[in-house]
């Protein structure tokens, strides 16, 4: 059961990594005209890019069906799918209303870096390909505008007392 687990965090670890290469080299690659509908602005819930969940989760599948340790990979990218829905989906582009803003400095450097990757629409020019990992500058850009937000609050509750 150790090892499993062992297993479960390794793969979601990796899975970074995956994600990372698959993103920059096929989803802004041969893949495009389908990650293309992440990239442009639209009204509805769905988009082509979501078909790639269809993938992951099918991949998993399969890793759970053949069990062994292979259950262990599919648990481990599994758990992976559930974090990237709820911090890419739900907290950075807000496809379901269920957290507010945040001051917490490492997802507001994920947003940033996230928006700066988004900033070019088209399929070369972006930067930021992962989902976790997050470059240092970002870091500290998000960590100075919490900084000054704290401060605005201390100042704003030190002249009403």
């Amino acid at each position: 059961m150790l090892q499993g687990f062992g297993i479960m965090l390794l793969t979601f670890v990796a899975m970074e990594g995956v994600a990372w290469v698959m993103h920059k080299y096929v989803l802004h690659g041969f893949l495009w005209f389908l990650h293309k509908s992440h990239h442009v602005p639209h009204k509805h819930a769905l988009e082509r890019n979501d078909l790639f969940f269809t993938f992951y989760g099918s991949l998993a599948m399969l890793c759970f069906i053949s069990g062994g340790r292979l259950f262990w990979v599919g648990a481990g990218s599994s758990l992976y799918g559930v974090t990237y829905f709820v911090i890419h989906d739900v907290l950075i582009h807000r496809r379901l209303k269920v957290f507010g803003k945040t001051s917490n400095v490492y997802l507001k450097a994920l947003n940033m870096a996230h928006k700066v990757h988004h900033k070019t629409q088209g399929k070369h020019g972006s930067e930021s390909f992962g989902m976790l990992w997050v470059a240092p500058r970002y870091f500290r850009a998000a960590y100075e505008i919490v900084k000054k937000q704290q401060e605005k609050r201390g100042a704003i509750h030190h002249q009403r007392t």
